[in-house]
């Protein structure tokens, strides 16, 4: 099986090239720039914008996991360009290529303006678009690409609503959000051979979680991972969280909180 892994120079694609690893697989790893190979790995280097590179890097393979593009916020046009239009013209390369599985790595931005459920239940893994920025936006036009695919060209598509994915939570706030790398690399698994369109929230399943893992489950993920074993000592350092501070009670915590068109 091969599968074709983009932005893989990135902090996610850099945690999980290690954990996708296995016996009869290659990861043919992308990124603009050329990466060294690793043990079962080849390497590919394309612009998601260039149809023809992407063409390429697609030959041959069986599954893509896309985490290329824009990463943090930025100008308009540069959101557009390497969020959007790369994933389309990654789609369509996939699409031409005969690929079946697609697993697209959104965001919680794109849902960011939700707050915490007053009822206790879960926030929903399809929870309407509410995007808190323009790689908020970019990520939800993912979705839409995701499912437009799927719908019209019967590709198997699982967006996943990233949440903190880090060794360890930096912070109070991650306490809920976080997601280990090694709960991602299940993940990934499980969207790499879901059949279907899904969204699905990237978090562990921590303690003080309030995002749903109910369509994650669906597609077969088990979390393993839990962030409390980090709380007493990032709560001695940082404070108990405010759950009425918007950092806490909504899903894209600060970036909920400066005003558009301001610095980002």
């Amino acid at each position: 099986m091969r599968i074709l892994m983009t932005g893989a120079a990135g902090k996610v694609g850099t945690l999980l090239r290690p954990r996708l690893a296995r016996e009869g697989r290659t990861l043919r790893i992308s990124d603009i720039a050329p990466l060294e190979a690793g043990p079962g790995e080849e390497t590919a280097v394309a612009d998601l914008t260039d149809p023809a590179a992407m063409a390429a890097a697609m030959k041959g393979v069986d599954a893509v996991l896309h985490l290329g593009g824009q990463s943090r916020e930025h100008p308009w046009a540069d959101i557009v360009e390497a969020n959007i239009n790369g994933t389309q013209v990654l789609l369509e390369a996939a699409r031409n290529e005969g690929v079946r599985h697609v697993a697209l790595m959104g965001s919680h931005h794109a849902a960011g303006f939700h707050t915490r459920p007053r009822t206790g239940a879960d926030l929903p893994d399809y929870a309407f678009p509410r995007p808190d920025t323009f790689y908020g936006v970019s990520k939800v036009v993912m979705e839409a690409l995701g499912s437009l695919y799927h719908d019209r060209f019967g590709m198997d598509v699982t967006v996943i609503r990233l949440g903190t994915c880090n060794e360890g939570s930096a912070d109070v706030r991650g306490l809920a959000t976080w997601i280990s790398a090694d709960d991602l690399a299940r993940l990934v698994e499980c969207a790499l051979t879901a059949t279907g369109f899904h969204v699905v929230w990237g978090v562990s399943d921590n303690a003080r979680r309030w995002w749903s893992l109910k369509a994650a489950e669906s597609i077969g993920y088990t979390s393993r991972d839990d962030s409390e074993p980090q709380a007493a000592a990032l709560i001695a350092e940082q404070g108990e969280p405010d759950l009425s501070d918007p950092v806490h009670d909504r899903a894209g915590g600060v970036f909920t909180m400066r005003e558009l068109g301001g610095k980002w």
